[in-house]
């Protein structure tokens, strides 16, 4: 009796892992695309809660120091799949729903372009609401001797 057996292909699992190989993308470079993206819509005056903004105005007073730009993000970045949760301030007056929604088609837009990573989640806390007068003032004042 014989029997037949057929070799089964597998089917590579998506952009990032091809029969030449695969592809690994480190957390902090989603973190940084995450964060980049998200800034670019209308409605975001900064990421991060007041902690890590606190750390982002002094490491931006350092000379020849570089600016964060996965502050206020964090990522979970699987083989095929990344979740984004960022942290933001929003312009006083815009439309904090308009904004989400606009910093969600934007951050999968850019991970999904730029990665080949199924994005499943980007999930957004709003700490606060950036009034113009507010703090520029401090920023004014802290250039100028007295």
């Amino acid at each position: 009796m014989t029997s037949s057996t057929t070799a089964v292909a597998t089917k590579p699992a998506g952009p990032l892992v091809t029969t030449q190989g695969n592809t690994t993308i480190a957390d902090v470079v989603v973190s940084k695309i995450a964060g980049l993206a998200a800034r670019e819509v209308h409605g975001v005056h900064d990421l991060g809660g007041n902690a890590s903004r606190a750390v982002g105005a002094l490491r931006d007073r350092i000379p020849g120091a570089s600016t964060n730009y996965a502050q206020g993000v964090s990522v979970e970045v699987g083989e095929k799949q990344a979740a984004v949760d960022l942290d933001i301030v929003a312009e006083y007056g815009v439309s904090i729903s308009d904004v989400a929604s606009g910093i969600r088609r934007n951050v999968i837009s850019a991970l999904e372009r730029m990665t080949g990573l199924e994005v499943v989640e980007v999930n957004i806390t709003v700490h606060d609401v950036h009034v113009p007068d507010e703090g520029d003032d401090a920023d004014d004042r802290s250039g100028r001797v007295e």
